[in-house]
């Protein structure tokens, strides 16, 4: 290993020396333990900016030792050598790089070998700040993002800095699902993707063309004295503030058996039952600029890394969305593949509330028993059956209005999805029946951030945030963080090299 001059770091030791002056002096005498924790914190934040800063200034020494000529990507080799520097915000405080800048007479662009070897970014804040940024962005709002990166490290960042870095990070987003090695998984597990959708309150700018024009005419004719139904006025206009963020998930899942009565206990909370497997290597992800057909290819994209040779079975939760659905039939054929689309018990169980408040009024106890029955014949692949009886029974109670429509509804909905409620079989054969992880999912990843008080999203800084949300619900943030700081060293510096410079890094990209 090689040892430092003992000339270098002086500024380090200085630090170190005044800190330990402060401490054994006789003015930290009285001090009480919280007074000595802030001032050991102040002073060795200080220490650390000075051995970065220290370390900084060893390297530019030794590169200005040992000036070579170098190529850059035009082919044209730079000869003239001329001392430059650059500020870098770092976890410790602002520190100033020197470095040489390679140039030649005439040639436009010069190199600067340093920066290359030290990954330095563009722009003024180091990766490890940038790290704090991502994983904060990823959890909590950008206000509070920059209130603890100003407490808790020796730099400051503005909220709209934080906001144009969190674009550039999430930026290689979809790169780096595509370059992960295949997943090895066993071939008995169940191969799930589910999806769904939830809205976004959005800038008008956000918005896509078709709401935007809603939300212009809803605006243009906002008056109270115009419409005596101002709620339903407010909720029109709720409704057109927002764009809607595709949600996805990919897990495995092993398949384990079960019964109807299992299911219903489940439900109930009563009595012993099966348990559920929890699913396994789930990733999860959501995006506002991406179409539903866009999100249900990455998808498939995904469940394809995990099942190259088409060996497992392919499952689908939905909730019968007509967009999602069509999407998903384009892709088996594309892919090859043949998927086992399933819809979600839970909404199923919706149409079922409705129609038995339809048909029993207000007794809940009856309406519950009514519901309980026809999600028992369900789930014995009865749905067609229990169709047949719901509009029967609206016939003989001469139901009206609303009413009969709830029922209608219902029954419609049965008949119109039965080949995806053939529960009796998905249960044998051990496939999930709900859609609980990306209700989950829509609720972690987008609800709970992009719905915060008074939040408006523009459409990039929101899908760069769902991007960060999604990595770190994945468990992939940090391998993400390295993956993008590769793929920097690449784009801001070996990029402007003859391909023969700097040949240790680029082994090492």
């Amino acid at each position: 290993m090689r040892i430092y001059a003992a000339s270098a770091f002086n500024d380090s030791r200085s630090a170190f020396e005044a800190l330990v002056s402060t401490l054994s002096g006789d003015d930290s005498a009285g001090l009480d333990h919280g007074e000595v924790e802030r001032c050991v914190a102040a002073g060795g934040m200080e220490i650390m900016r000075c051995l970065m800063q220290d370390h900084l200034a060893l390297r530019a020494e030794r590169e200005s030792a040992s000036r070579e000529p170098m190529r850059g990507a035009d082919g044209e080799e730079r000869t003239e050598f001329r001392p430059s520097s650059r500020p870098l915000g770092t976890l410790f405080g602002t520190v100033v790089v020197q470095r040489l800048a390679l140039v030649r007479h005439g040639v436009s662009g010069g190199l600067r070998p340093l920066d290359a070897h030290l990954n330095l970014p563009e722009g003024l804040y180091s990766h490890g700040v940038q790290r704090e940024v991502a994983w904060g962005v990823a959890q909590s709002s950008y206000d509070a993002v920059v209130v603890n990166i100003r407490r808790t490290t020796g730099t400051t960042i503005a909220k709209h800095q934080a906001e144009d870095l969190v674009v550039k990070l999430a930026s290689d987003f979809q790169d780096f699902y595509q370059e992960q090695p295949p997943q090895v998984e066993p071939r008995d597990y169940l191969l799930v993707m589910t999806f769904d959708g939830s809205g976004v309150v959005m800038r008008p700018e956000g918005l896509r063309p078709e709401t935007r024009k809603r939300a212009e005419r809803s605006k243009s004719r906002r008056s109270v004295a115009e419409s005596a139904a101002v709620g339903q006025q407010r909720d029109d206009e709720r409704k057109n503030r927002k764009r809607m963020a595709e949600v996805a998930a990919v897990y495995s899942l092993e398949p384990v058996g079960r019964t109807p009565e299992d299911v219903m206990c489940e439900l109930r909370r009563t009595g012993p039952h099966t348990p559920r497997p929890k699913a396994q290597n789930k990733r999860v992800w959501a995006s506002l600029e991406r179409s539903i057909s866009d999100v249900v290819g990455d998808a498939f994209v995904e469940a394809f890394q995990r099942d190259e040779a088409n060996e497992r079975r392919w499952v689908a939760v939905v909730d019968a969305n007509p967009d999602q659905l069509a999407a998903m039939h384009r892709m088996e054929g594309i892919c090859g593949v043949v998927v086992t689309t399933v819809i979600d018990l839970i909404h199923v169980l919706g149409y079922l509330w409705k129609a038995g408040k339809a048909l029993n009024g207000d007794d809940a106890q009856a309406t519950e028993a009514w519901v309980t029955e026809r999600a028992e014949s369900i789930l014995r692949g009865e749905a067609s059956q229990v169709a047949a009886g719901m509009r029967r029974s609206a016939t003989q109670r001469r139901l009206r209005g609303q009413r009969r429509k709830a029922v209608h509804d219902c029954a419609n909905y049965l008949l119109n999805h039965k080949d995806y409620l053939r529960y009796h079989e998905y249960l044998r054969d051990g496939l999930p029946i709900a859609s609980g992880v990306i209700e989950g999912a829509c609720r972690s990843l987008v609800q709970d951030r992009m719905d915060i008080t008074g939040a408006r999203w523009g459409l990039r800084g929101g899908e760069a945030v769902l991007k960060l949300r999604s990595l770190r619900a994945s468990g992939d943030l940090d391998d993400y963080l390295a993956f993008h700081a590769r793929r920097e060293l690449d784009r801001n510096h070996l990029s402007r090299y003859d391909e023969h410079e700097l040949l240790d890094l680029r082994v090492a990209a």
